[in-house]
């Protein structure tokens, strides 16, 4: 194949332009060929004059002979990767592989192994995506939480309640990132997350894409299970035996995934009284802001809407002068802020969009990294102490609701008393207070900073009525459960796993990690013959 790089066409061009660039880059003239954009970017250096930039692979006849006469650093010869999952190893497997959580993780890796024929059984304490969906809306109505059933815990993890961003930042030497948005796509999801430079689906489209992997799970061999909390794993020797479900079902296992999610903070502490290696880790906590789309659009694009670029998004960072950092995180083009909760008494927000990112607010996280040395205590569960005494704060300050602060308030340390411009795009109750008292001085500190900051280069991003809706504490997860080359966890058959075990950060690293996680299985375990499946 030819590898066309930095071909640059108007936005807004159309599929006949972009084939009469290539034919006349290539010089093909009439001669027949086909191809496949393998990225697509947006060069908006100069706002009136905005492009696409493209990396296209072509495949023609007498490819050596057009290499030869067209000299262009740009123009390259590339061979077709193929992504193949491992040939089943020889160590005896006697019962199949459990994998606890429906987040991308687990999904990823129980679709793997059922294509593999190892019949995986997938637990899931929360709902199907569809009744989450509903129990999660009846929470933002009414404020009545399930603990197993939020934004947090269900089928599809706490990715199918956010803004779907797809891109990652995880080098990928194997294939990994195009097998598994390959998976999305052939289970709904449009071929443009193939190669967009930030692939994005909403909520309204995960729910039905999570839904189509889990059928395909079950087609092929494997069993999901809702309403199944894993209450304790049963060891012999450091040897895994067993998994009991919902403090009464015991299942035979000699493998379990730890797929469990960021928020998994009973399990966390089940994991660490059964004497799994785990540690604290840094993660960030911050707010969300909340400006007009509009706003940012013409900061970003030069113009308050453009039809064919949608809603524009942005990325910011700041060192401040305590050295902390301060960064845009999550950030939602045409989005809302979402009461995040997973348990009573308790408030965190995220960010949500839907697949046409159509509301009048964009929102991002704006976050300070936070290390085991801010973390009250010691041992492996000292951030998620942290994160719940600041969650627990900001159930107080908006009792009960989303607390929601004007940026001009929140440089004075006051509560406000009135919106402005900027007028909520908030899932669930929420209510005016002060968000900052939520926070430690310096953390505080920092986010102010940062938002000036932000401000001499978005114009408008710390304007006066801002809106700032605390708290956002679950960027990732604050614990590690420790894994070694061959993935597994101090003791023998445990596969920590996804984002919850600390080893991706977001939908498709999730996604790449549990499919790693099954070809660790698979390369291990030969695929055994069951003679009761149920």
């Amino acid at each position: 194949m030819i590898r066309i790089s930095q071909l640059k066409l108007p936005v807004g061009h159309s599929k006949t332009a972009l084939e009469k660039k290539m034919q006349k880059t290539l010089h093909l003239q009439n001669q027949p060929f086909t191809y496949q954009i393998k990225r697509q970017s947006l060069d908006a250096r100069h706002k009136e004059d905005k492009k696409f930039v493209y990396t296209i692979d072509v495949k023609t006849d007498n490819e050596n002979r057009i290499l030869k006469k067209v000299h262009d650093k740009n123009i390259t010869s590339t061979a077709e990767k193929t992504y193949h999952f491992p040939k089943p190893g020889t160590t005896p497997l006697h019962s199949r592989p459990v994998i606890v959580g429906s987040g991308p993780a687990g999904l990823m890796c129980a679709w793997y192994l059922a294509k593999a024929g190892y019949a995986p059984l997938l637990l899931e304490r929360g709902e199907e995506a569809h009744l989450r969906q509903q129990k999660v809306e009846t929470f933002w109505k009414n404020g009545v939480l399930d603990p197993d059933s939020n934004v947090q815990f269900g089928e599809g993890g706490a990715g199918t309640f956010s803004d779907g961003k797809l891109n990652t930042l995880v080098k990928d030497t194997f294939g990994r990132n195009q097998e598994v948005l390959r998976r999305f796509v052939e289970a709904g999801a449009g071929e443009e997350i193939l190669y967009q430079q930030k692939p994005h689906l909403g909520t309204d489209m995960l729910v039905g894409i999570v839904e189509k992997l889990r059928n395909q799970i079950q087609e092929m061999g494997g069993t999901v299970r809702f309403h199944s909390k894993v209450t304790d794993l049963i060891f012999q020797q450091d040897k895994l035996q067993a998994v009991q479900i919902n403090h009464q079902e015991i299942i035979p296992a000699q493998i379990c995934v730890l797929a469990i999610g960021h928020s998994a903070r009973d399990t966390f502490g089940m994991l660490y009284e059964k004497g799994l290696y785990m540690e604290a880790k840094s993660f960030a906590v911050g707010l969300r802001i909340q400006h007009p789309q509009t706003m940012i659009n013409q900061a970003m694009y030069g113009e308050e809407d453009n039809s064919v670029l949608g809603p524009a998004s942005y990325k910011v960072t700041h060192t401040c002068e305590n050295k902390r950092g301060v960064y845009s995180f999550c950030m939602c083009p045409g989005g809302y802020v979402v009461n995040a909760s997973s348990e009573e008494q308790m408030l965190a927000v995220n960010g949500m969009s839907y697949q046409a990112r159509d509301s009048e607010n964009a929102n991002s996280a704006i976050i300070v990294t936070v290390s085991p040395e801010d973390f009250p205590g010691n041992g492996p569960m000292a951030g998620i102490r942290f994160q719940r005494d600041l969650e627990r704060k900001a159930w107080e300050a908006g009792k009960g609701k989303v607390p929601v602060q004007l940026f001009k308030d929140y440089q004075k340390h006051q509560e406000s008393k009135a919106f402005g411009n900027v007028k909520p795009c908030i899932c669930g109750a929420y209510t005016l207070a002060d968000v900052r008292k939520i926070f430690p001085e310096e953390i505080g500190d920092s986010i102010e900073e940062g938002i000036l900051a932000f401000g001499k280069r978005i114009p408008g991003f710390d304007r006066p009525d801002a809106l700032l809706c605390g708290i956002e504490s679950r960027t990732s997860s604050p614990v590690r459960i420790v894994r070694n080359k061959e993935l597994e966890g101090n003791k023998l058959g445990i596969y920590p796993c996804g984002e919850g075990a600390g080893y991706a950060g977001g939908i498709t690293s999730a996604a790449m990690d549990g499919l790693k996680v099954a070809e660790a299985i698979a390369q291990k375990y030969s695929i055994p013959y069951y003679e009761n499946i149920n």
